[in-house]
């Protein structure tokens, strides 16, 4: 009987784990308590549907040249004077680049919907029902099934805080315009409730899409900035997360879900590295951090001071941004870090191009580690996170670019390749970042 009992036991052990090698491709985990999975917009198992790319490089040219307009929005950002905050930009570039999505429920009772997380925005928008000209691919949120929802008077406080808010003579509610790329939008400023996993957050403040006109650059999932202003996800919930939060990003070439946005104090890993963490005034949702250096192989490279030096006056320095695919340093510093990469790099055939990637071989070839060197932490990334290889051929390139030459703003970006299968923790009120290894892509 004890042999019959243990060879059954051990038969649905069997069972068990067949079952859960079917469902693992492609299956989405629930959400629990306060920890959201998170989803690659570019991946081959997206939740938005197919990636419109039949190639490996047809993929990468087009993240970066994402990345590029990216860059572009986020320098105006760091140098721009004025509101330290602005919870519905104008820049093309904030609504192209939903890398990472997480699933959201709004409303009352809960309507699901896809949001991106943008870690250097504070806005909160969904395309809401009867949008007209929003992509007819979005899922909507349908205002009138929910019993919670409510228009923003023009004499509140949040409306106050929407640049260029539209209250026409006579308008009860208040409403804005934004016009960026090709397109032009219409929007409402509401409340309802907002629930990631577990929490509910209610008369959360966002925008409610109404109209789009102008090509077709709206892409169909809404945003939910986890910047520092007062009208971000970490501003509107401080009382439920203490504006803390931690994420562990998936690559885009996963297939499975095990990326995850983690909110709130409990839960963060105890021990990890850290850097102090910056604020700059003229734009308080960037997280800035002290990049000191850049370590190639065991050599220190030899950086010129000011190509690393935060100045919140003119937004120059370093942040660490979730919503840029490949790490960009300004020209003086990525030239340095490059030619020391490639005299290290051994390799069985020259260096060649691809698109906006510089450093690429085409066959075997081993590259040194890259540390990047923090104010009281030093990052080693492992070489899944330093190069970036063809699914196909034996392409291989280094996954790093100098920023445009035409920004406004010296400044470089820790991009959120470099950051995969890394636990990132902001701690805004320990003023804090930290960095510690964490696998969450599963196969790749």
């Amino acid at each position: 009987m004890a042999m019959a009992a243990l060879l059954l036991n051990l038969l649905l052990l069997v069972v068990k784990a067949a079952a859960i090698k079917v469902a693992a491709p492609c299956a989405i985990p629930p959400d629990d308590g306060s920890t959201v999975h998170i989803l690659h917009a570019f991946g081959p198992c997206s939740p938005l549907g197919a990636v419109p790319f039949t190639s490996w490089e047809d993929t990468i040219m087009d993240l970066l040249s994402r990345d590029a307009s990216r860059l572009l929005y986020l320098s105006s950002l760091a140098a721009s004077a004025g509101r330290s905050f602005v919870p519905l930009s104008p820049g093309r570039q904030l609504l192209q680049i939903p890398n990472y999505v997480v699933r959201a429920k709004v409303g009352s009772p809960p309507q699901s919907l896809l949001v991106a997380l943008d870690n250097s925005n504070d806005a909160a928008w969904f395309p809401c029902a009867g949008c007209v000209g929003c992509p007819s691919a979005s899922s909507s949120f349908a205002t009138a099934r929910s019993s919670s929802y409510r228009p923003l008077p023009c004499g509140s406080p949040q409306c106050r805080q929407v640049p260029n808010p539209s209250c026409f003579a006579g308008a009860s509610s208040c409403a804005f315009n934004l016009t960026y790329g090709s397109s032009s939008i219409q929007a409402g400023l509401v409340q309802d409730s907002l629930a990631l996993a577990a929490d509910v957050v209610p008369f959360y403040t966002f925008g409610c899409l109404q109209k789009v006109t102008g090509g077709n650059s709206v892409p169909p999932q809404g945003l939910l900035g986890l910047g520092r202003g007062p009208l971000s996800f970490l501003s509107q919930t401080k009382s439920l997360y203490d504006s803390t939060f931690s994420y562990c990003l998936p690559s885009f070439k996963s297939l499975n879900f095990t990326g995850t946005l983690r909110l709130g104090p409990v839960g963060q890993p105890k021990h990890i590295k850290t850097t102090p963490l910056f604020s700059n005034p003229r734009r308080s949702s960037l997280y800035y951090v002290n990049m000191v250096g850049v370590r190639v192989g065991r050599k220190v490279v030899d950086i010129p001071p000011s190509a690393l030096a935060f100045d919140p006056a003119t937004g120059a320095g370093t942040i660490v941004d979730s919503g840029t695919m490949f790490t960009r340093l300004v020209t003086p510093a990525y030239n340095a870090v490059r030619d020391e990469f490639r005299r290290r790099v051994k390799a069985s055939g020259p260096v060649t191009t691809l698109g906006g990637f510089d450093t690429c071989y085409d066959g075997p070839m081993v590259a040194p580690a890259i540390t990047l060197m923090f104010a009281g932490m030093n990052v080693t990334l492992p070489p899944e996170n330093v190069m970036i290889h063809s699914t196909a051929g034996s392409v291989s390139c280094l996954a790093m670019a100098a920023s445009p030459d035409n920004t406004n703003s010296m400044i470089n970006v820790v991009a959120n390749m470099q950051q995969q299968n890394h636990r990132v923790l902001f701690d805004v009120p320990n003023g804090r970042i930290g960095f510690a290894r964490e696998p969450c892509s599963g196969v790749v």
